[in-house]
């Protein structure tokens, strides 16, 4: 028997682990994609189980621009990022924010829209005479002035009980800068939040001005007022990014082309004033 060289053996190796890279390479033409489909108008679902909303209208038109075969599917809050880490799903759309903690595990394409979070309560709460100092609050840069509406804020709510849906940004500012004043409830869902919140369980619920703006000009919210300023900044994160796994950087330029496309031709401010009654599309370049 011939004995086969050092050589000849690592070449032989290099050559067979090369080949798996090339056999799984992706062509991004059939894309799934996850949603929430409980959190309108972001996305929801309606009665016979269709997905629809703001979410699912842009990620639609960026696939159709893109030449992309997308099935959305809905994907509890919850587990929807360890369900893109683990190949159920290519993609995330569902308000989620761009933030630094998320940017460790998965990438973002976009921005495709920047929205701040605001608190709303029942008009019939004393909490409703609340007015603030300054229309908005950047939690970047706190100034003096901002500082005195939060202390404000702190007190008004102090002992009260703050609804908020679990694990999204809007939980983590309410640990931040309100869970020592006041209870902090959590639910699996924004529904739930708007349902405890009406029904007078909690004080007040602090959620994106994308969700309370459409839902108060509805039956459903004909009862809530919105208080305090917009929060943005800092834990708000860079705006609502569509969720990618860090490997797929070639699919994430897919779909920030695309995006690039729909602010540039106005298609994101159509749909916003569509889904949410004003424009929060980007109103700048930077991309993630």
């Amino acid at each position: 028997m011939k004995k086969v060289s050092l050589v000849g053996l690592l070449i032989v190796l290099a050559f067979c682990l090369a080949l798996p890279t090339t056999a799984v390479a992706k062509d991004w033409k059939n894309v799934r994609v996850a949603t929430e489909g409980a959190y309108p108008p972001w996305n929801a679902t309606d009665a016979n189980g269709n997905l629809y909303g703001f979410d699912v209208d842009v990620i639609q038109d960026v696939c159709r621009r893109m030449d992309l075969n997308c099935t959305v599917i809905a994907q509890s809050w919850k587990g929807i990022i360890p369900g893109l880490t683990g190949g159920k799903y290519d993609l995330i759309i569902a308000g989620m924010q761009a933030t630094h903690k998320r940017l460790k595990v998965i990438d973002f394409a976009g921005p495709y829209a920047k929205t701040p979070g605001s608190f709303a309560v029942l008009k019939s709460s004393p909490l409703a005479a609340f007015k603030s100092a300054v229309p908005g609050v950047t939690l970047n840069e706190i100034t003096p002035a901002e500082q005195g509406v939060i202390d404000a804020l702190r007190a008004q709510l102090k002992g009260k009980v703050i609804g908020v849906q679990t694990t999204t940004t809007h939980s983590n500012f309410l640990d931040t800068y309100f869970k020592d004043v006041a209870t902090i409830q959590k639910y699996d869902s924004q529904e739930n939040v708007l349902l405890d919140l009406k029904t007078g369980r909690i004080d007040a619920a602090e959620a994106s001005l994308s969700f309370w703006v459409p839902v108060m000009k509805k039956e459903q919210g004909a009862d809530l007022v919105i208080i305090g300023p917009a929060w943005t900044g800092d834990i708000f994160g860079l705006g609502n990014g569509v969720g990618v796994r860090k490997e797929d950087q070639d699919l994430k330029k897919i779909i920030n082309d695309g995006i690039a496309q729909q602010k540039a031709d106005g298609t994101l401010e159509k749909l916003a004033k569509k889904w949410f009654g004003f424009d929060n599309s980007p109103q700048d370049d930077t991309r993630f």
